[in-house]
């Protein structure tokens, strides 16, 4: 899909001067708009994938939670939630991105910018799962 815009030369001959600058204008504002909604789409996942792993460090503290519950909770949240990647291994990098920033620290905004997907590799850097 292309992100150009068509030419006035392209337009009927009757089109105001001013439409080609417009239209320009236009798919400006709709194309920042698309990335300020997916930065704010992509905050949200990587808070949620922190509270996510803080959870799973909670219960195994308090509650004693070892893999097979939470190879159990990713089952059940695959079959919920189909297209948000929740294995067992993604709920593991999950715990390891919790512990390797607290509570105490909460997720640095920088860091929640980075996008979770092109990035797998990260939350490993971060500490084994």
């Amino acid at each position: 899909m292309s992100s150009e815009a068509p030419t006035a030369d392209a337009m009927l001959p009757d089109t105001p001067e001013s439409y080609q600058r417009t239209l320009d204008a236009l798919v400006e504002r709709v194309q920042a708009a698309r990335v300020r909604a997916l930065r704010s789409v992509n905050q949200e996942l990587v808070l949620l994938y922190w509270d996510i792993g803080q959870e799973i460090l909670l219960r195994q503290k308090q509650e004693g939670w070892g893999a097979k519950v939470i190879d159990r909770l990713a089952r059940d949240l695959r079959s919920l939630f189909p297209d948000m990647g929740m294995s067992a291994r993604n709920l593991k990098y999950m715990r390891a991105f919790a512990k390797t920033w607290p509570a105490d620290r909460k997720v640095p905004q920088p860091v929640a910018q980075i996008p979770w997907g092109p990035h797998p590799h990260a939350p490993r850097q971060a500490g084994r799962p």
